[in-house]
């Protein structure tokens, strides 16, 4: 097992070394923390569930953090598990050429069941077996396959520490805490979530995870009366509350992030104006993150592959395909501090470190892409 977490002076070093090639810019800053972390990372859900893919990956992995990228997303379900195994692989030799552990930004989600032998022919009896029977949960706390509960997320997290060969993640997101609400209302999700930030903050304490957050789907990025919406301002008391539960009335909580799709497709994070702040305004989703000093992390910016192919952005100049036009896209929205792109083919890696090699846009022909298309 490796130990220890991002720094600053780990990540500053990084971005001095490995980070020599890619361009002024490519270096977001974790808010208070002052990390330096890559724009651009990896994310690890594509592919099949086979040793192709895993080899794959680990390649993926391994050659992004020599040249560059240094921030790596998964989440414990990601092909019955297997990506995380591969993901600490080409963490493994990344490493051992040279990296140091304190240079890395890793983040893991939990939260949907991970069913290593793959989707069981009788769900209920592989639940009651393999969940229920160990305490993780019951039946009437599922929603669909996600299950929210403290027990469930400890496991996981421990899972996904043996699985990378880390003593610590940097981060832990509850994946997509809405889908709750369908299945079991809004009041019973911010019931359920609640107790599971306070497993999270005794994580912290334990040195298993140095922060944690949430990834969401649609939570921010839809109107403010949808079932589905989630203030950014009420998951931060939620927080709050949470650390003084665990640590008493003057604790600080450590919801450091939060996780959302942006692409050219869905830019809603960030044009819908939809959280009150508690600071006086209203903002966006990842306006109001900046706010509350939780660090902004933009997922599908390929939409599973249709800005590789698709073409929206075809006036954005410099750049050689569709694909790396979407990474600068999402890399260069103001706010957001890391566009992830979901990689399972090595030579797919050459468009992110591509991007890299190229300054993000400013703001002005940022906020001109919009001009545009209306």
């Amino acid at each position: 097992m490796s130990g220890g977490v991002a720094t600053r002076a780990g990540t500053e070093r990084y971005a001095a070394v490995q980070g020599a090639a890619c361009a002024q810019g490519h270096f977001s800053d974790f808010l208070s923390l002052h990390l330096k972390l890559s724009s651009l990372g990896v994310g690890t859900f594509p592919g099949e569930a086979n040793d192709a893919t895993d080899a794959a990956l680990a390649e993926i992995v391994e050659r992004a953090v020599l040249n560059g990228i240094n921030v790596i997303d998964g989440a414990a379900h990601y092909r019955y598990g297997r990506a995380l195994h591969a993901v600490g692989e080409g963490l493994a030799r990344a490493f051992a050429a040279g990296v140091a552990r304190d240079a890395v930004f890793v983040s893991v989600k939990g939260g949907f069941l991970t069913q290593p032998d793959g989707p069981p022919a009788d769900f209920g009896a592989w639940f009651g077996r393999e969940i229920a029977a160990a305490g993780l949960g019951a039946a009437d706390a599922l929603a669909g396959r996600h299950l929210l509960t403290p027990a469930h997320i400890a496991a996981q997290l421990a899972q996904a520490r043996d699985a990378l060969g880390l003593d610590t993640l940097d981060l832990f997101l509850v994946d997509q805490p809405e889908v709750h609400v369908a299945a079991r209302g809004k009041e019973a999700m911010h019931r359920a979530l609640e107790p599971v930030f306070e497993q999270l903050e005794r994580a912290v304490d334990a040195g298993e995870i140095a922060g944690y957050g949430i990834s969401s789907f649609a939570a921010l990025r839809v109107e403010t009366d949808a079932p589905e919406f989630q203030s950014l301002a009420a998951l931060v008391g939620m927080a709050e509350r949470a650390a003084q539960a665990v640590r008493g009335t003057q604790a600080k909580h450590h919801l450091r992030a939060v996780q959302l799709p942006f692409n050219p497709a869905m830019t809603e994070g960030f044009t819908r104006f939809s959280q009150a702040t508690g600071k006086g305004n209203v903002a966006s989703s990842v306006q109001a993150a900046h706010q509350l000093r939780l660090y902004t992390m933009a997922s599908h910016v390929l939409g599973k592959g249709v800005f590789a192919r698709e073409d929206p952005l075809a006036a954005l100049p410099g750049l050689a395909n569709p694909a790396q036009r979407a990474l600068q896209f999402a890399r260069s929205t103001p706010g957001v501090g890391t566009a992830l792109a979901g990689l399972s083919t090595p030579a797919h890696l050459d468009d992110l470190l591509a991007v890299a090699r190229t300054p993000p846009l400013a703001k002005a022909a940022y906020t001109m892409l919009y001009r545009r298309a209306e």
